[in-house]
């Protein structure tokens, strides 16, 4: 045999045989297998884990606007390929990945109709599988697809953590209790030593797919998308749907890359102007508040500055001019120079991001865009932006690819989640589709969004740090810290409610801080950190409990770990340090009176890959650790 991996193919075409074509094929490593069975009017999808079935995909069950495959499917061809690649991100979780799959492509026709075809397209990696449906139909024929219904079926009513919204808490239940709309990813736990997501990669040009559980089983979760597909505008096909596989929710997380992995490569011949980078928001919308905030910026390692909505008028306002400096006077406490200090930026090495709202990306983007290149702006803030059906999932890809033209880096807030996108088009740095910190989660959402909501992408998960909001139950200072590390996003801001001292003490817009950043020793931290890494490792987990993530960058090692709602004692062991170096570990802790008197612990000891560190974590807490090479 040719392949490398174990492939069986056999038609069956005798009386009475309820199949015609039965496919087996198996991971690289041999530890997954995905049986394909091809029946007249479906086709499953058995993944099997070490000799345990996983789930079971129905697909191919699909509701046209008019009758297509009127008499079934029958196998027509089956086309075999393995791909064994690496290839390098502009900037990610590591400075490689690995693209190792074993894949197929079955051709399925309709028995009398011999001009429409359909093809599943399916990959086996050693830690998931995911497949795709392609549509062929004769030269000016457009079918309108209204629904997909493709079902997932697990063996038992196993725990998955749920949420309806992108920025909503997460809930462990069962899966017998959940409702219409579930979030994607959807982890779900078959046993401790079992754990599956369910999700969706390369959605572009389609419609956005939820899951809700199947009237008619309880333990069967079907797709429902957003809108009907307008099949010629999707390119006649879908998006991929995944089922990722790990024997632990730490594992699952760390073979994220599979979602990157089923989106097309980078399609931009320059990537030099891409910076990721760490923010700071700037909420006074004032020329004092602005320079300050460069001045803190270039004081403390920090690349943006970012200003919030109302700088060119009310953001709901269909009015609002976004080409003008408009700012409103709710949200203002005294007059807004952007000019300034874009320019006084370039001087500090500090770029200028801006918020826009979706109101005016859609009436003024082919004005905006060229405008604020030539202004000298950074990137954008997309708010608000409609997501979900085919028709504005289209609209935001297509402004994501028109930023990049004009050397415009974006971060998309609100509702939308990323599926892989910022491989094809690295200038779509972060996006929120998080509940991140502005809306003030405890830390068990914290460790519950980790191993969920973050195995889609980055998130940008407006980080506080000084801010009144940094409650007990947000763990404190060194959590803030700690979260840097562990929740991936190549634009950190770090600094949401926080304003440096020489900014205007007070503001009238709703939602700002009155919080004074004061230059500490624990802001070292922060001055050191990167936002983008050559390696990552996810050493332990518990979803909704405890985490320690340690990350790579150059010859440095920096450790986040969080524990939520029981105080443990965290042992890291250093294993994946280098043989025969040594490194100063600079540990950022909080003990118990360190957390009442809102204060940051720093202590150092040295290091190699036979330390461990160990540090008491009392509840709601955590712990960073930076780690540099002696």
């Amino acid at each position: 045999m040719k392949t490398k991996f174990l492939w069986l193919i056999v038609f069956l075409f005798f009386a009475g045989c309820n199949y015609s074509s039965v496919v087996v094929v198996n991971s690289p490593n041999q530890n997954l297998k995905a049986t394909f069975k091809i029946k007249k009017n479906d086709a499953i999808i058995h993944i099997k884990n070490k000799n345990s079935e996983a789930v079971k995909i129905s697909a191919g069950n699909f509701k046209f606007d008019q009758a297509l495959f009127p008499n079934g499917y029958t196998t027509e061809s089956v086309h075999q390929f393995s791909k064994d690649t690496t290839w390098k991100p502009v900037y990610g979780e590591r400075a490689q990945v690995s693209n190792h799959f074993n894949g197929i492509d079955i051709t399925l026709g309709d028995a009398k109709e011999e001009d429409h075809r359909l093809h599943l397209v399916a990959r086996v990696y050693d830690d998931g599988v995911a497949f795709r449906y392609k549509f062929d139909f004769p030269q000016g024929e457009n079918p309108t697809l209204k629904k997909e219904n493709t079902r997932f079926t697990l063996n038992g009513d196993y725990d998955a953590w749920v949420t309806n919204r992108a920025q909503g808490r997460y809930d462990k239940k069962p899966l017998s209790k959940i409702n219409k709309d579930i979030e994607r990813p959807l982890v779900i736990e078959q046993n401790n030593r079992s754990y599956l997501a369910l999700g969706e990669a390369a959605l572009v040009d389609y419609a956005r797919m939820k899951f809700s559980r199947d009237p008619e089983d309880s333990v069967s979760l079907v797709t429902q998308l957003d809108s009907e597909v307008d099949l010629k505008k999707a390119h006649d096909q879908t998006s991929w749907r995944y089922v990722m596989v790990a024997d632990s929710s730490a594992h699952l997380l760390q073979n994220n890359d599979l979602v990157l992995n089923l989106n097309r490569p980078n399609q931009l011949a320059d990537v030099t102007w891409i910076k990721p980078g760490k923010v700071i928001r700037e909420v006074t919308l004032t020329t004092q508040g602005g320079l300050a905030c460069v001045d803190f910026a270039a004081q403390h390692n920090l690349q943006y500055v970012e200003f919030d909505a109302g700088w060119y008028g009310p953001e709901s306002s269909k009015n609002s001019d976004a080409s003008t400096i408009t700012v409103d006077p709710r949200r203002s406490s005294g007059p807004l120079d952007l000019h300034k200090i874009i320019e006084y930026g370039k001087q500090k090495g500090v770029g200028i991001i801006l918020y826009v709202n979706h109101l005016a990306l859609e009436q003024q983007m082919d004005e905006l865009f060229p405008l604020y290149e030539k202004w000298g702006v950074k990137g954008l803030k997309f708010g608000f932006v409609n997501v979900g059906s085919q028709k504005w999932t289209s609209w935001l890809h297509k402004a994501v690819r028109k930023a990049a033209e004009y050397h415009l880096m974006v971060d998309i807030h609100d509702e939308y989640r990323p599926t892989g996108y910022s491989r094809t088009y690295p200038n779509l740095m972060t996006q929120e589709g998080i509940r991140g910190d502005e809306e003030s989660p405890s830390l068990h959402q914290t460790l519950a969004t980790l191993f969920t909501r973050m195995m889609a992408g980055a998130g940008d998960y407006t980080n506080c740090f000084f801010t009144p909001r940094v409650s007990k139950d947000m763990g404190g200072k060194t959590a803030q810290m700690a979260k840097a590390v562990m929740l991936y996003s190549p634009w950190q801001f770090l600094f949401w409610y926080d304003r440096p001292q020489a900014s205007p003490h007070k503001t009238g817009g709703a939602g700002s801080s009155q919080s004074i950043i004061k230059p500490i020793p624990a802001l070292s931290f922060y001055e050191k950190l990167p936002t983008v890494w050559d390696d990552s490792r996810i050493i332990e987990g518990n979803i909704g409990k405890f985490a320690t993530v340690a990350r790579k960058s150059g010859d440095a090692w920096f450790i986040g770990s969080l524990t939520a709602q029981e105080a443990r004692t965290v042992k890291i062991p250093l294993k994946f340090l280098e043989d025969n170096s040594s490194y100063e570990a600079t540990i950022y802790y909080q003990d118990k009176d360190a957390l009442e008197k809102d204060e940051v612990e720093i202590r150092s000891q040295d290091v190699d890959k036979k330390s461990v560190i160990e540090q008491e974590l009392m509840k709601d807490s955590g712990v960073a650790v930076i780690m540099t090479k002696r």
